[in-house]
């Protein structure tokens, strides 16, 4: 009688183990639940969609409500991210928010690509303009991104002739430029040669590891295009109209516009900063200036995916006067603009255009 427990004891020891092997690589990988990867798969077999990728809720929200946008009953939760299926003029399209600045915007993106069966990515948000020509309400569309707080501070005492630590190993470089503290100092009228302890930042490339590259070998890219096809189709949005006032005592001095412009960049960084904002424009021909759309960007570039980013400008990243408040005051405007350039883009795709 003894012997028979023992059996039945050691079988019931038995099954727990095997229990408990099945669930401990669950939790220790942080695999997706069941349930949710029977949702995964029941949506990648409608696909293919197109990803929306969005920074915040106050720019998701005006698409949400915007008639073209038919929701489903599909909402999938993973790490996270929430990612929303419906319908932009027929065409399938999944919405994620990011939240804020370069991970967030990065993570979320390849967890878009990741998971599910995506033909091409439309970023969209707002921006701080840098673009003297320009003026906030208008909708940008940038041919290149760049990261641009990827940086190699050197040290004081050396200068542009000094090669950077590791830049024999091809660790950094001085090909994009850099910006010297000194050129901005204040109240040194009086000295007859003006230096700072801060001494210079160099601009540093991105490392990205493309899909049809191998594996550990890095490459580098600076400034990242968006796809040739979206931008030559993006054309064809310069004209349309868009809001002026945000109600009937305030209004933008002109009509907002769409335009296509050579570069944009992003940076973990909210820039609210007249010198600096110069020195975008002059060293780099940047117009929009804000915080996730090169972390799209390189994602996107190192999955071979076709991407594009709409951006409106929302105020003038510290070319303002000291009194003015542009981005409080015209950030439901922009957002509201960018998201109607995003639904005519859409439009563009699905009306005999798509070639993705």
């Amino acid at each position: 009688m003894h012997i028979i427990k023992m059996s039945y004891f050691h079988k019931l020891l038995f099954l727990f183990t095997l229990i408990l092997l099945a669930i401990i690589p669950y939790y220790a990988n942080a695999a997706i639940p069941e349930n949710t990867q029977i949702l995964l798969d029941k949506a990648n077999k409608n696909g293919p969609y197109l990803g929306l990728v969005i920074p915040n809720l106050f720019e998701m929200n005006p698409l949400l409500q915007h008639p073209s946008y038919k929701a489903t009953n599909l909402t999938i939760d993973v790490s996270g991210r929430r990612f929303r299926f419906g319908t932009i003029a027929g065409e399938k399209v999944i919405l994620v928010m990011t939240g804020l600045a370069m991970l967030n915007a990065g993570i979320t993106t390849q967890l878009l690509l990741s998971l599910f069966n995506v033909k091409g990515v439309i970023h969209y948000g707002i921006a701080g303009n840098a673009n003297p020509a320009l003026h906030v309400g208008d909708v940008t569309i940038p041919q290149y991104w760049s990261h641009l707080a990827l940086w190699s501070w050197q040290r004081y005492g050396s200068g542009p002739e000094n090669e950077l630590p590791l830049e024999a190993s091809g660790d950094y470089t001085r090909e994009f430029g850099y910006i010297k503290f000194a050129d901005y100092a204040t109240n040194v009228s009086k000295c007859r040669e003006n230096d700072n302890l801060l001494n210079n930042i160099w601009y540093q490339p991105e490392e990205i590891f493309p899909v049809d590259g191998s594996p550990e070998d890095r490459q580098h890219i600076f400034w990242v295009p968006v796809d040739d096809y979206y931008f030559d189709l993006s054309q064809k949005l310069e004209g349309m109209e868009l809001e002026k006032c945000i109600n009937a005592t305030m209004c933008l001095e002109r009509e907002p516009i769409v335009t296509r412009v050579a570069r944009g960049a992003s940076a973990s960084i909210y820039v609210d900063n007249a010198a600096y904002r110069t020195f975008l424009y002059d060293k780099f021909s940047v117009t929009a200036v804000e915080m996730e759309s090169a972390a799209v960007a390189l994602i996107c570039n190192q999955q071979r995916v076709p991407f594009i980013t709409f951006r409106a400008l929302s105020d003038l990243a510290g070319g303002g006067s000291s009194e003015s408040n542009e981005a409080d005051a015209f950030t439901p405007l922009a957002a509201n603009n960018s998201v109607a350039v995003v639904v005519g883009f859409i439009e563009l795709l699905v009306n005999g255009h798509d070639s993705a």
